[in-house]
């Protein structure tokens, strides 16, 4: 095998991180995982058929032992025993990273995937980043002359790192010709550079690992932290894995997913948005029962949402693992007090929820929620680091509870889908400027968001939905209509006509062939702009 960087990014980063001896051990992640791997996303597919054909999911016959095994994943380490708060957001630039370890979470979520666009500047500058963040180094200086530096008054979070999802590839580091696997790129550099370190600090690797959609990806993934501790002379179990649960497959294996990952497991997560986008895309063909309302109307108390959210409680605490709570999407704007008190209000009532229902922590997005999480979640730990004793045998969830999506509460209105494509077409300008987080309208926005809101229009297409504020359904015509208006109003909005022709006509082309390709449907919106990001 012959590794080939092509980089059109050139800074000190470059050669800290891109050593050749990490290449080689990218090079050999990528020998011995990448079948494996391309044969769990063949998988994906015909799972996706046939859910789309009986509009109906089980839990698993075949692992039904495990289910109702007795065991438990590994004890869990002392440095990730307290985590009601984490904080997540990209690790560069370097100044979103130092903000996000000054914040007081007790967690930093480093997130490679869908806060981080892929730019080959974003993925060299986020892996030295961390790499200094796990030395206790990084400090940034800004071009007005502004210092930034970790704090040396409070703990800093401890660190997990996010990679990208078997899904994406990275076109800049090529083996044969052939692009990489994303994930196997930034697991590969960060384990590489940080595991030693980590380790011998006892706060690390730790990672989050996005999109599973069965658990045999989640044996995969065990492999590979096995293969990488023996490689590097790393203590087995010493990595540990949160899952996200944000796929609608994955919410029925995750008894199976613990299970695969037992020695390296830490948690679980309810990984909301990402959970809405993979029922809509699920089902999105199986009739009008599966189209959801608008995605403001789509809380967390509606009820299909309640039984995802306490069966993972209650299958986390069982097995002796971390229950980690969603991202709430309001933001604070402090040009805005009282936009900033509505957000502040909705947020506390959204992680209280999560903490009477038994989560031992939950994430926010911003520096100002901090305090805010913390408090909701001291409320119910008292004195305790976490409540994993609390069992929560008064839940049984059934795959009718699960699927139950025609009892949400709601409707869909052509303003939303006029929002779902703003979202859209804004945040997807945004991504290939090189940022994969935005913040429109005091919600944060990431890929996931985008993909809700891209997703309900083609959805809302395929079954002529009737929208409840017009009386008309929604068809071709009219969405492409509204995304000529949207797009208007964005570009009087952006009145930067140099920025509009760079970013967001090139993301409303994107867009426009997504929502209006009613013969295909793209899995991923972040596929085919990756093809447009440098």
């Amino acid at each position: 095998m012959a590794i080939t960087v092509n980089p059109p990014y050139e800074a000190d980063g470059t050669d800290l991180i891109l050593t050749e001896e990490a290449l080689q051990f990218i090079e050999e992640l990528h020998a011995k995982f990448a079948g494996p791997r391309d044969d769990v996303l063949s998988k994906r597919a015909a799972a996706q058929e046939q859910a789309a054909r009986t509009g109906a999911m089980e839990f698993p016959a075949e692992t039904a032992d495990v289910r109702k095994g007795d065991w438990t994943v590994a004890e869990q380490p002392q440095s990730l025993a307290d985590r009601r708060v984490e904080i997540t957001g990209p690790p560069a630039p370097a100044k979103m990273a130092i903000n996000a370890l000054n914040s007081g979470a007790k967690v930093w979520l480093a997130c490679l995937e869908d806060a981080l666009s892929p730019s080959w500047q974003n993925v060299v500058d986020g892996q030295k980043n961390l790499y200094e963040a796990a030395r206790g180094t990084l400090q940034f200086t800004s071009p007005e002359g502004k210092q930034y530096n970790l704090r040396d008054d409070v703990p800093l979070p401890v660190v997990v790192v996010r990679p990208r999802g078997w899904h994406l590839p990275e076109k800049n580091i090529t083996i044969d010709g052939e692009r990489t696997i994303g994930a196997l790129v930034d697991f590969g550099l960060h384990f590489f550079h940080n595991a030693k370190v980590l380790s011998e600090q006892g706060t690390g690797p730790f990672y989050y690992l996005p999109k599973l959609e069965h658990y045999l990806e989640a044996r995969l993934w065990n492999e590979i932290f096995t293969f990488a501790e023996e490689k590097l002379g790393i203590p087995h179990g010493t990595v540990r894995a949160t899952v996200l649960i944000e796929t609608i497959p994955a919410a029925f294996q995750m008894e199976e997913i613990l299970y695969e990952l037992r020695d390296h497991a830490s948690g679980l997560n309810a990984g909301r948005w990402d959970y809405l986008f993979s029922i809509i895309k699920y089902f999105r063909a199986s009739g009008s029962d599966f189209v959801l309302p608008d995605r403001a109307q789509v809380s967390m108390t509606q009820p299909f949402m309640r039984s995802y959210t306490e069966l993972l409680v209650k299958t986390c605490h069982r097995r002796g693992a971390f229950a980690m709570g969603g991202m709430a999407a309001f933001i604070p704007n402090r040009r805005e007090p009282e936009v900033t008190a509505q957000a502040m209000d909705k947020v506390r009532e959204d992680k209280s929820r999560e903490a009477q229902d038994g989560f031992d922590g939950s994430w926010v997005a911003h520096p100002d929620m901090v305090d805010l999480c913390a408090e909701e979640f001291s409320k119910a730990l008292g004195d305790k680091a976490n409540q994993i004793d609390r069992q929560r045998d008064d839940v049984d969830v059934s795959a009718e509870d699960l699927l139950n999506i025609g009892a949400a509460q709601g409707d869909v209105t052509e303003q939303g889908v006029r929002m779902n494509l703003y979202v859209a077409v804004y945040y997807t300008a945004v991504w290939l400027s090189g940022n994969g987080a935005v913040a429109i309208h005091n919600l944060m926005e990431d890929a996931a968001t985008a993909e809700i809101s891209r997703s309900q229009v083609w959805q809302q297409i395929h079954n002529g939905t009737v929208t409840a504020d017009t009386g008309v359904p929604v068809t071709t015509d009219l969405v492409e209509k509204l995304l000529d208006e949207e797009v208007s109003r964005l570009r009087s909005e952006i009145n930067d006509s140099e920025t509009f022709g760079k970013y967001f006509e090139p993301a409303a082309d994107v867009v426009r062939k997504l929502v209006l390709d009613t013969e295909t449907y793209e899995d991923y919106l972040t596929t085919p702009a990756y093809e447009l990001l440098r």
